[in-house]
């Protein structure tokens, strides 16, 4: 049988392939990764923000096309209930299922001010007072998670599809040096070593593609 194929963009620059991929590997999906170049225009004016959607990351699995990486969670978590992606409890799928909406559809001046670059790492930077408010919504939504449920994760001791949606929200905070609240950088720290955030950074690294602007010295 086909693997599964995931088409992705740069490692080191696009959150939304960092999702799409993390969904995989919570659901124990062997894949097939195909890569888009950033070279490629529809690419990167999405990795610029300049494009009104995102089609990338998109698995194909069995004829089936899926993008955006809600939908991917969505059809990931009913192809393959016994992995766990979505808590067990109903309030906690519920909670689950409305925090990652949240970060999926809202928090463009966090995306804006702070773009990905895992490579990068930026001191003193100073935050765009309009993306303020949108890391403390951050920091609200796991503290309460992580009070409610216990942590490391946002609903207990096994990563969800929360986990996957926020991973790249952690990598923003430590490349620009955010100032955290205790709860928030453990969490940070927990999703880092993270198996597979572990396996993306080295190949992220390992990547010889360079987006001239966001490698830019703020």
């Amino acid at each position: 049988m086909t693997r599964p194929v995931l088409t992705i963009s740069s490692k080191n620059y696009s959150s939304w392939s960092l999702r799409g991929w993390l969904l995989c590997q919570l659901a124990g999906l062997e894949i097939e990764e195909q890569v888009v170049s950033i070279d490629d225009p529809a690419n990167r004016a999405e990795l610029l923000l300049l494009a009104p959607s995102v089609l990338v990351p998109r698995l194909t699995q069995n004829g089936v096309s899926v993008w955006d990486t809600l939908a991917i969670a969505e059809y990931l978590a009913e192809l393959y209930p016994s992995a766990g992606m979505l808590p067990a409890d109903r309030a906690a799928r519920a909670h689950c299922r409305s925090i990652s909406g949240e970060i999926h559809s809202g928090f463009y001046n966090l995306r804006s001010a702070l773009p990905m670059n895992l490579k990068a790492r930026h001191t003193n930077f100073k935050i765009f007072a309009g993306a303020q408010p949108d890391i403390d919504r951050v920091e609200t939504i796991w503290k309460e998670c992580l009070a409610r449920w216990g942590g490391p994760f946002l609903f207990g001791a096994k990563p969800t599809i929360a986990d996957a949606m926020y991973a790249p929200v952690c990598t923003r905070f430590i490349t620009y040096g955010v100032p955290l609240a205790e709860t928030s950088k453990a969490y940070c720290e927990t999703i880092m070593k993270w198996p597979p955030m572990v396996e993306w950074f080295a190949a992220a690294n390992a990547e010889p593609e360079e987006l001239a602007e966001l490698d830019v010295e703020f």
